[in-house]
């Protein structure tokens, strides 16, 4: 009998199913299919358990690919059940693929050869990157990521449905947006949503008017001129309830949005690693609450330069010839470096050393994003610092006097 061996168990994640391999000692002992159901997860983990029986196992360890969030909630179950989990690279896996090629190409072979990459890895040079550990996170991390995510694509949703209401109209009625400048704003969404025709809107009367709710006198003025010069293109018929219908959508998304950043202030504040981050000038609740939720845990990472990597502050160096350039590396976790651009962009207009900084690296004939990251760059190592010493960022004395 084998004695404290490593399993491994490879998962090819799919929509409706996913299928299965289980190796060990080098060789593989079985495939299999499963449904994504509490019936499939518990043949998933029986299976499993008598390997375990009929072996002397030291340790599980089962690797999937991580895409668009189907392997949930397998992937939790497994961490609960204390296996280690391993994130498949799927650009890197993809790679390994063409290199060691099959005659059959199918999620079936896709498992099996997981299962392959997981057992040459630790002899691969580039072994972290291909398979790379899931930590347990917070629940209140979870929740923050789930939510910040989802605020993340009501956002993209807004923009897109306001540029096109915008874009009709300009089309169906000339003048409207020179003569409010925010269009996205409660009072003239509420407006414009009031009637599916707009060119009943320039007959409304002033009481009327007073009566949706967020105008006020002023407000209402500013309506009235418009009513005043307005005029409609020919296909106001038509098009009128469109804008309508946009202006109502824009009303509940920006009502949602306002719910979702109180829930992700109200976990900030719960939160060790948003409360640690929060404290850095500059950086609001909602842009710490993004790069809490999305960094998780600092025990996934190895080092600072590795934090750094991941929240798009250590761009990979792309020269050639007279030219020199940089690029992002793959790593990067798109969500965490945007709120880390944005909160730097706030944190170098109130922290005079950060500017001095920021404006030596532009001096040095670096670009306005370029100079952001590194300084994002130079920050990352103090916020790696602050997590591990669980300190929040301190101000110095002569930058405290100055700002006083």
């Amino acid at each position: 009998m084998m004695q404290g061996q490593q399993m491994i168990v490879g998962v090819d994640v799919g929509y409706y199913n996913h299928h299965v391999a289980i190796g060990l000692a080098g060789d593989i002992l079985k495939d299999f299919e499963i449904p994504h159901s509490q019936k499939g997860f518990r043949y998933f983990f029986n299976q499993i358990t008598s390997f375990v029986q009929a072996y002397e196992v030291s340790d599980i360890v089962v690797g999937m690919e991580g895409t668009n969030g189907h392997a949930r909630p397998l992937d939790q179950m497994v961490k609960d059940k204390g296996y280690m989990l391993l994130n498949v690279n799927n650009l890197k896996f993809a790679r390994f693929k063409e290199i060691f090629a099959t005659p059959e190409k199918n999620d079936r072979m896709d498992a099996r050869q997981i299962v392959t990459l997981m057992m040459m890895a630790p002899m691969m040079e580039q072994g972290k990157e291909v398979l790379q550990e899931v930590h347990n996170t917070s629940e209140i991390e979870t929740k923050l990521k789930r939510i910040s995510r989802r605020r993340h694509q009501i956002v993209k949703e807004k923009v897109i449905i306001q540029n096109r209401m915008q874009a009709d109209l300009q089309s169906v009625c000339p003048g409207f947006l020179k003569m409010f400048a925010s269009v996205d704003a409660f009072y003239v969404l509420r407006f414009l949503s009031c009637r599916p025709d707009l060119r009943k809107l320039k007959r409304l009367r002033l009481p009327t008017i007073l009566k949706i709710q967020g105008v006020g006198k002023g407000h209402a003025k500013k309506l009235q001129r418009w009513q005043e010069e307005a005029s409609f293109g020919s296909e106001v018929e038509w098009v009128g309830p469109m804008i309508a219908e946009d202006a109502s959508r824009l009303l509940a998304l920006k009502e949602r949005l306002i719910e979702l950043e109180k829930q992700i202030k109200s976990l900030v504040r719960q939160s060790r690693l948003g409360s640690l981050i929060r404290s850095i000038p500059g950086f609001g609740p909602i842009c710490s609450g993004i790069i809490a939720a999305e960094i998780g845990t600092i025990s996934r990472f190895d080092s600072e330069a590795g934090l750094a990597i991941y929240l798009g502050m250590a761009p990979l160096d792309n020269s050639s010839g007279l030219y020199e350039g940089t690029k992002s590396p793959k790593q990067v976790n798109k969500h965490a470096k945007k709120a880390m651009m944005q909160a730097l962009q706030h944190h170098v207009r109130r922290v005079d050393e950060s500017k001095v900084y920021f404006q030596k690296k532009c001096d040095e004939g670096k670009k306005y994003n370029q100079a952001l990251r590194s300084l994002g760059r130079h920050l990352t190592r103090v916020i790696w610092s602050m997590i591990k010493n669980n300190r929040k960022y301190e101000r110095r004395e002569k930058e405290t006097s100055k700002a006083a």
